[in-house]
């Protein structure tokens, strides 16, 4: 029944309508929080004060009808398969957790805090720096399956790389993040950061691992599927309300920094080609296969913008810098990572003029 899983990620649409258009709904969750925000501040402070351990209960809620449904799509047993695809594995490792978290640390520090400094405010830059660490330590976990199906990516090295990724997520990203801001000179407290993990990693990976064994032994492939199909509009409503909450409390500092996304989609744009392109040469230099290399480079340079967005707002707040950062991830997602497919099918040619050995 697992390898029956493993089937279905490959037989999955390439692109559906909801992520084919995610830009323009994340800019329609930016006109309607902004004008909520200014239209009825009461609410939604409100709803910003219903703490429990500095955790906003309503969005830990929407966080994990966004997280639950995309972990129930892995199956953990696919980690077994990594023997076979051992070089493009290393190589994506290599990317996502030595060189992405400590490449978007340097472009937040060359960026946030020296070139565009004079253009932000100063109370928040600290906060910007934040949440682009954030969100460049949680490799992106469902939508590289998309990205991989249109790259002609192998989805078994996909399923069994995603996997591997957030085994390894559940025990490095608190440490990484941790590190990250220390050198940039933020403070975070460890129990906090903690917290964080456990709620919106820990506990989702146990309750979708869970629900799918379920679902699995109940009824095979075909309940699982059908599972998935009812929640994923569940999943998409919740992306989209906690999108129009934060930007509720974000709108007043928007109206006054207009540009400020723009200047924050800078750093993030650079390291998803830089990182892309990284692990694309690496892995023709190893001569690994083009169907295994498209998605090692989509992997590597990807980002799981929902759990970056939760642990920005239990870390600093709804109405933080960090939190706005984290979002503007999500705003360009789509159309920087199609670009990336794009090119990797365009050099497909180009890439395999050598002799290539199997990955």
């Amino acid at each position: 029944m697992e390898a029956a899983a493993g089937r279905s990620e490959a037989r999955r649409p390439a692109i559906g309508l909801f992520e084919r258009w995610l830009t323009l709904w994340v800019f329609l969750c930016i006109v309607a929080g902004v004008a909520l925000g200014q239209l009825a501040p009461a609410p939604v402070q409100a709803l910003g004060r219903m703490e429990i351990a500095r955790v906003n209960i309503p969005v830990g809620l929407l966080i994990w009808v966004m997280i639950v449904p995309m972990l129930l799509r892995i199956d953990f047993a696919a980690i077994g398969r990594v023997r076979s695809h051992v070089r493009g594995i290393g190589v994506t490792l290599l990317v996502n957790w030595a060189v992405k978290p400590f490449s978007m640390a340097l472009l937040g520090w060359v960026f946030i805090r020296h070139l565009f400094a004079p253009y932000l405010p100063a109370d928040q830059i600290d906060g910007y720096i934040a949440g682009l660490i954030l969100l460049a330590a949680a490799p992106c976990t469902a939508m590289v399956f998309v990205w991989s199906q249109l790259a002609k990516g192998d989805p078994y090295f996909t399923l069994s790389q995603v996997a591997l990724n957030d085994a390894i997520m559940v025990v490095a990203f608190a440490p990484i993040v941790a590190l990250l801001l220390g050198l940039s000179a933020i403070i975070v407290p460890w129990d906090t950061l903690l917290v964080s993990v456990v709620l919106y990693i820990v506990i989702p990976v146990i309750l979708a691992q869970l629900w799918r064994r379920y679902l699995l032994r109940a009824g095979g492939d075909a309940a699982l599927q059908a599972a998935l199909k009812r929640i994923q509009p569940l999943s998409v409503a919740a992306l989209l309300v906690t999108l129009v909450l934060l930007f509720a409390f974000q709108g007043g500092q928007i109206l006054k920094q207009p540009f400020v996304i723009a200047m924050l989609a800078v750093p993030i744009v650079i390291q998803v080609y830089f990182n892309s392109a990284l692990a694309y040469l690496l892995n023709r230099r190893l001569g690994v296969a083009h169907c295994v290399a498209g998605p090692s480079a989509l992997i590597g340079a990807s980002n799981f913008f929902e759990l970056a967005v939760a642990a920005a707002i239990s870390l600093f707040g709804f109405d933080s810098g960090a939190a706005l950062a984290t979002v503007v991830g999500v705003l360009i997602e789509v159309p920087v990572m199609l670009s990336v497919v794009r090119i990797v099918n365009a050099t497909e040619a180009w890439y395999e003029r050598r002799p290539l050995a199997r990955a």
